[in-house]
């Protein structure tokens, strides 16, 4: 039995039209399943921000799915519009985890710094924001999967001491 329930949507429009095959997806539900999370939803959409924004509101309304990663549309395109969808259904954002995205990123290249990734809560579901390119999905989740069980459990409820041991003080 899974520990959480998962939503991917992939924000594509050649992927929507079948014209490209969607790896990060992919790569998202192999972390994700890693952990311990088990996927009830994954879509393949075109880039259209009221398509996006409600998918999001189903995931997260409807399934109560614990958590929603998203995948593509974060940059500066003009069909980018994951960032806006995201933030039109949030109740609170979690900036943390964006800025530790980029952080990370920025180390390997300066493009990082151009993501428009946000990450946040719509009732009891995390809603996290990931780009487009497998080796970028791959590398973002590395940083925050080590928090994304503790994050669950403390929105649903099940954990509310978010102190723990810091690798410092050992």
């Amino acid at each position: 039995m899974a520990e959480f329930t998962v939503a991917i949507l992939t924000a594509s429009d050649k992927g929507a039209r079948s014209e490209r095959k969607d790896e990060s997806g992919q790569v998202v539900r192999e972390l994700v399943e890693g952990i311990g999370g088990q996927v009830v939803a994954y879509d393949v959409v075109s880039d259209d921000l009221p398509l996006l924004r409600d998918k999001l509101v189903e995931y997260a309304d409807m399934l109560q799915v614990s958590l929603v990663l998203t995948t593509g549309g974060t940059g500066l395109g003009p069909r980018d519009n994951t960032p806006e969808a995201t933030l039109a259904v949030l109740d609170r954002q979690v900036p943390g985890l964006a800025e530790a995205m980029r952080a990370f990123g920025y180390r390997k290249t300066p493009h990082a710094m151009l993501s428009r990734a946000v990450c946040g809560v719509r009732k009891e579901t995390l809603i996290i924001n990931l780009p487009g390119s497998p080796r970028a999905v791959r590398e973002n989740m590395s940083v925050i999967l080590p928090a994304l069980p503790h994050a669950l459990e403390v929105l649903r409820g099940r954990a509310t001491e978010c102190a723990t041991l810091r690798q410092d003080d050992v």
